[in-house]
């Protein structure tokens, strides 16, 4: 059974930092890709982040370049992602999902987690 689960969600005030991790169990962990999504209140669920589980290679949408960093820890099978210089518009419910293709679309993974709530308030 697939199953993903995040943690890590929380208030922060703006220029504030958390770490949000996934941990994935249920799948051959090295074919997959982990993908980072948020979705804000009326708002379509967007990609963050992604990174490979075989390479570790990365990928970031434009608007978290040099503040979000994904990693992952292969012995533990979890995924990571520390967002520093957090901003108001960063407030969303944070999912992190498994996919073989990857990519920051929505449609190209398989397994989504339940989402945990990222607030960034003053």
């Amino acid at each position: 059974q697939v199953q993903l689960v995040e943690s890590g969600g929380g208030l922060v005030q703006p220029g504030g930092s958390l770490r949000l991790s996934c941990a994935a169990s249920g799948f051959t962990w090295d074919y997959y890709y982990i993908g980072w999504f948020r979705q804000a209140p009326g708002k379509a669920r967007e990609g963050v982040s992604c990174i490979s589980s075989s390479d570790g290679s990365t990928d970031y949408v434009d608007f978290v370049k040099g503040r979000f960093t994904i990693s992952r820890d292969n012995a533990k099978n979890m995924v990571y992602l520390q967002m520093n210089s957090l901003k108001l518009e960063d407030t969303a419910v944070y999912y992190c999902a498994a996919g073989l293709r990857g990519g920051l679309l929505p449609y190209e993974y398989d397994y989504w987690g339940q989402g945990t709530q990222v607030t960034v308030s003053s």
